[in-house]
């Protein structure tokens, strides 16, 4: 370490003296806080939270730590390779931005930059992973003025991004994950144009097929590379929750809004609406209810609004699966509820406090 404490200070200084090493002084300071955190202290009393940006970043990536080594073994060693473009090339904008900026580079870029790969498809292509990154942190974040200040989860916006500009890629091409033995561990990936299969929300839009709940659970069937191991997000939002980084109201009132908006619909449209288990196991709700909705930045921060915001997300996600021409409705329930949650916020308050408010 003290190499490298030796290495930053001589850089520190080649900065002062050198405009053009100076121009990279946001990524010195990012990499020193990173090494020896930061040297920055008060001297006046102030309110402390209990999420500060390094232990959010921290405990989230430990969350999706479960999720990921079985995005591994599901899909091959390539899971590596999407997650490393996606901090690259999503690093790059924020990077840019921090160096036009004259400010400091923010860590929360390090969960965005793993969530990313996470709610791609596995056979999606490395070129297609930096354009959809470099989009959302630029369109969902950086325009906004960056972290802190996005009202998107800039992850979804690339997310979206990508599924209406090449539909094909991100809802068709669908690989069959490795199982037994080490599985994808000692595999770089399967060949899509092989074992193309669907999703389990596909079959049940375009059959009426309902997959193995135990299948869904565990993660053996088709989806994207970090939606389908149920059982380590669920162990994973658990944490994040236990660890009081995420707020357990949103969360849980999105899941129980899904079990009783798809219990009543399935009871008079069985054929249109899937049962509550089924929608609680498959495609992306777990990931999303646990790792985005939750984000701290663009979720409602009363608890009233978060109550709400979970049961109008649940009815979303239950109406976009089953009636519009996307089979899956996670994404976009958690962006329009991104748009709303300010509104939402604002009428909780002024009910509460209007002489406040007024």
């Amino acid at each position: 370490m003290g190499v490298i404490r030796h290495l930053l200070d001589n850089i520190n200084q080649a900065s002062e003296r050198q405009p053009l090493i100076g121009m990279f002084k946001p990524v010195i300071k990012a990499m020193d806080d990173f090494f020896y955190g930061t040297d920055k202290v008060t001297s006046t009393p102030h309110i402390l939270d209990n999420i500060d940006i390094k232990r959010y970043m921290s405990v989230v990536i430990l969350g999706l730590l479960p999720a990921t080594l079985a995005a591994i073994y599901f899909w091959g060693l390539r899971v590596l390779l999407v997650i490393v473009v996606s901090y690259l090339f999503g690093g790059l904008v924020e990077v840019a931005f921090a160096m036009g900026r004259k400010k400091d580079v923010h860590e929360g870029f390090l969960v965005t930059g793993l969530i990313f790969p996470l709610i791609l498809p596995p056979s999606t292509p490395l070129w297609m992973v930096a354009v959809g990154v470099m989009f959302g942190v630029f369109f969902g974040k950086e325009v906004f003025g960056g972290t802190g200040r996005n009202p998107f989860n800039p992850a979804l916006v690339g997310r979206i991004f990508l599924s209406i500009a090449f539909p094909s890629v991100m809802s068709v091409q669908w690989q069959t994950p490795f199982s037994g033995g080490w599985g994808g561990f000692i595999h770089y990936q399967n060949s899509v144009d092989a074992l193309a299969s669907a999703t389990p929300l596909n079959l049940f839009r375009s059959n009426g097929v309902l997959s193995p709940y135990l299948d869904l659970f565990f993660g053996i069937g088709p989806g994207c590379i970090g939606e389908t191991f149920r059982i380590g997000l669920i162990v994973g939002g658990l944490f994040l929750i236990l660890t009081r980084i995420v707020n357990w109201r949103l969360p849980l009132s999105l899941f129980v809004s899904v079990f009783v908006f798809s219990f009543l619909a399935n009871h008079f449209a069985p054929t249109r609406f899937a049962p509550p288990m089924f929608q609680f196991l498959s495609g992306g709700l777990l990931l999303g209810g646990f790792f985005m909705a939750t984000d701290p930045v663009t979720a409602p921060f009363t608890r009233a609004g978060k109550w709400i915001a979970g049961i109008v997300m649940g009815a979303l996600v239950v109406l976009i699966r089953s009636l519009s021409g996307y089979v899956e409705g996670v994404m976009f329930s958690i962006v329009l509820l991104n748009v709303f949650a300010p509104l939402i916020d604002h009428i909780v308050l002024d009910i509460k406090y209007p002489k406040v408010i007024k």
